[in-house]
């Protein structure tokens, strides 16, 4: 089993930790780095008098008036003569006997006056820009240097130094994080004492590592999640500093990639040594049939869960040959975790142990000078997977029955998410309109545009307004970015049903046009090979289509092209190839596809948000594959074969689709049967095959007869009109947005009609026009809705060619 990386060459120079758990990723255990000279921009000052430092300070880039120049003459002595007063030979030295590069506080607390502490912070931040003293990173970040980049960088006098900073001015971010890029480079040189050509990619690497294990990360102090450095990463990366086969991002380092069979085994350490070699041969033979997710958990469930518990029990176990008291023993263990809770899984892993023998005994026939020393009895017999049958389908009916709860609450929660976004766009929009300093009013409450904010990677500004009630500061662009991306997420995984790993992997390639016999063209959604390695064509929707409308056109605002992105898989632990994908976002500095842990995260979050208004989400959480069962209730449910189903579902075997139907087994039995009688004389005997042309052709003239002169009719496949067509009435009805004018004309055929049924006493029909009128105004509600929702999108769909090549 090979062990896969991006990184090339760099990656054999950084060491996997071997104490790592194997829950947890592999960290990176780097060396602080080797200071083979340190940098002398203004020569050797380690013994320069307050004099000659005084004037240096006076003399730097940053310095335009002479009035800061005697300033700086002044804040430098203020610190110097602090240090001067501690024991040493060099101002290093003096620095460290002073305790200040063990502090955690900065150095203006030595000071009783406001206005010295500021003189003694500014004096400070002077002096390591001169590189007279290297402070620890707890000493350096204890004390806030506003603009410590602008400073330092241009005194150090180097080339390399400028060439990055107006790279830096060129990368595709807000000007924020181009200032905290800058930073990143002038903390880490100032701290680790290096030039910028000692800047290498194992030094950024270990500064990020320490600054997280401190607690020091920049704009997220305390964040263990994030890591110092990652957009000066890039810019590095981008103006070729690094050696060549270094990711262009720090995160491809950060994450662990695929382990090899033998560090799977040695995370459970076996005593038995032939027995772990069996082990790692077995897995090695299974590793051609399956991925690397269950191959890891296979390896967990062998030489952990398994063997090495066989071996706590009967010490002196060298073989295979189990005694039925120490299987006993270890199968009642079993039943409960090592953390004392139940355990669920017990019956599946019973299954993988017996299969483990089984493989065995069958690979021994075939390779008995390999195998056969190894073949044993089973010490599982079929009795003891008694009942697993039984617990299945208990398991298919708490699957149901969770399904069922979930039916009747999707309509609220997909009304919940579009509303709240609606509002975030309209919120931006008055906020955007509204001139710096200017106060609006939005849903009752006052606002007041702020008078500055930062700068988008465009140059458009980041909308930043506060509430005058409460004083908050609230950042409208972000949350009507977080807002659309929980839409978009909803919105694609009802109408499609595909699993979370396929909708993070949709990008611009997924998106295809096909021209239909009668040239109409038909938009699809191509979904890349997932859990059963098999690609699938989905015919969009309207809803569906506007949906990637948007986000195609949210990706490529202001001219963009789609940034080509990496994507890590938690599972595979491996980084795709740079992809247009649909589901990235810029987070922080850095663009990144959106993880399926934040898609869990966000419905999370919007099913706690709702159970305050509705008592039917208590405790209740809507996941990825509940919209999955979902869609394939209703498919079914709707009348489509059901062997249509499975194709759009991706499934292989037409009875994991029918596990994905909920509904009672006599309906299924039924409306299997009359599926049956009617596709008998078209159909073979063999019932699991793909969908013949024929069929595919009479459910595309479906939609065609489904279109009437209001819309379109929305009754299932393979069913007539069962309103004779009294269109306006009925539930079916699909209204589009341009025939509403339409609706206003019949609607004054009817009042007229009505006038006249007054005038002549036809009760009865006045009765029905009224309820013909009411139906009326129903539809004219959703015609506008969906008008609302957005026009017509000219996507450009890509030539995947024409990508291919750029």
């Amino acid at each position: 089993m090979s062990n896969p990386t991006r990184a090339g060459r760099f990656a054999d120079s950084t060491a996997t930790s071997s104490g790592a758990s194997p829950s947890e990723p592999a960290g990176r255990i780097l060396q602080p780095p080797l200071v083979r000279q340190r940098p002398q921009p203004f020569g050797d000052l380690s013994q320069a008098d307050m004099d000659l430092i005084g004037k240096l300070a006076g003399d730097l880039p940053d310095v335009r008036t002479e009035t800061t120049r005697e300033r700086r003459l002044l804040v430098v002595r203020i610190l110097l003569r602090h240090l001067d007063q501690f024991p040493g030979g060099t101002w290093q030295e003096r620095w460290e006997a002073s305790g200040l590069n063990d502090a955690k506080t900065p150095v203006r607390d030595r000071e009783s006056t406001k206005e010295r502490r500021a003189f003694i912070t500014t004096g400070l931040k002077t002096v390591l820009a001169l590189r007279l003293i290297q402070p620890s990173l707890e000493a350096f970040r204890s004390n806030k240097f506003m603009g410590y980049q602008g400073m330092f960088l241009p005194a150090q006098g180097d080339p390399l130094v400028d060439q990055f900073v107006a790279a830096v001015s060129r990368h595709e971010v807000s000007q924020v994080h181009r200032d905290h890029a800058l930073f990143d480079v002038a903390f880490a040189l100032t701290c680790h004492g290096l030039s910028f050509a000692d800047l290498s990619p194992e030094v950024m690497l270990y500064h990020s590592q320490e600054c997280r294990r401190l607690g020091l990360t920049t704009a997220n102090i305390g964040d263990p999640r994030r890591h110092q450095g990652q957009v000066a990463w890039q810019v590095l990366h981008r103006m070729g500093h690094f050696p060549d086969g270094t990711p262009a991002r720090m995160k491809e380092l950060l994450l662990p990639g695929q382990r090899s069979i033998e560090e799977l085994v040695a995370f459970r350490p076996i005593g038995s040594g032939p027995v772990r070699q069996l082990i790692i041969d077995y897995l090695t033979r299974r590793a051609s049939e399956v991925d690397y997710s269950t191959l890891k958990n296979l390896a967990r469930t062998i030489a952990h869960t398994f063997w090495r518990k066989i071996e706590a029990i009967n010490p002196g176990q060298r073989d295979l040959h189990i005694d039925q008291a120490v299987y006993a023993q270890w199968k009642a263990e079993l039943r409960v975790r090592e953390n004392g809770a139940p355990r669920t899984d017990a019956e599946h892993i019973l299954l993988q142990v017996r299969s483990f023998y089984l493989d065995l005994h069958s690979w021994a026939v075939e390779e008995p000078e390999r195998w056969a020393a190894w073949a044993a009895p089973c010490p599982i017999s079929r009795g003891d997977l008694r009942g697993f049958g039984a617990r299945r389908r208990r398991l298919q009916e708490r699957t149901d029955d969770r399904t069922r709860q979930r039916q009747p609450l999707l309509p609220i929660l997909v009304a919940h998410v579009e509303t709240r976004f609606e509002d975030a766009q309209g919120f931006l929009a008055i906020a955007s309109s509204a001139t710096p300093g200017a106060s609006f009013v939005h849903e009752g409450r006052q606002y007041r545009r702020a008078v500055e904010g930062p700068l988008d990677f465009a140059g458009a500004p980041i909308i930043h307004v506060r509430d005058t009630e409460s004083n908050e500061l609230i950042d409208v662009t972000a949350s009507e970015e977080s807002l659309f991306w929980e839409w978009a997420t909803v919105e694609v995984l009802r109408h499609t049903g595909i699993r979370i790993e396929e909708l993070v992997e949709l990008s611009q390639l997924s998106v295809r046009q096909y021209q239909r016999p009668n040239g109409e063209a038909i938009a699809l959604l191509v979904i890349a090979p997932s859990k059963t390695d098999r690609e699938r064509v989905i015919p969009m929707s309207a809803e569906l289509f506007h949906v990637i409308a948007a986000i195609i056109r949210r990706l490529t605002r202001n001219g963009r092209k789609i940034p080509l992105l990496s994507r890590y898989d938690q599972h595979e632990k491996t980084w795709s190839a740079p992809m247009p994908f649909l589901f990235q976002r810029q987070r922080g500095g850095t663009l990144a596809v959106i993880s399926p842990q934040r898609v869990l995260k966000l419905l999370s979050r919007r099913c706690e948000a709702l159970a305050g208004q509705h008592v039917g989400f208590h405790g209740l959480v809507f996941t990825p594959h509940d919209f999955r069962r979902l869609f394939a209730t209703e498919l079914v449910n709707s009348g489509l074969p059901i062997h249509i189903g499975a194709a759009l579902l991706g499934h292989l075997n037409l009875q994991t689709t029918r596990g994905y139907v909920t509904v009672f087994n006599e309906d299924v039995v039924r409306h299997y049967q009359e599926f049956l009688l009617r596709r008998r004389a078209l159909r073979p005997q063999e019932e699991y095959r793909a969908a013949t042309g024929e069929e595919w052709g009479e459910f595309e003239e479906h939609f065609d007869k489904r279109k009437v002169e209001l819309g379109s009719c929305g009754r299932p496949y393979g069913t007539p009109c069962a309103h004779e067509h009294a269109c306006i009435r009925c539930p079916m009805l699909q209204i589009s947005p341009k025939m509403i004018p339409r609706l206003d004309e019949i609607e004054i055929d009817l009042q007229q009609r009505r006038e006249r049924a007054e005038r002549e006493g036809w009760l009865g029909e006045i009765e029905g026009i009224d309820l013909t009128i009411s139906f009326l105004q129903a539809k004219r509600i959703e015609g506008l809705r969906s008008q609302r929702l957005g026009q017509h999108v000219d996507l450009g769909l890509p030539n995947p060619a024409a990508a291919r090549r750029d």
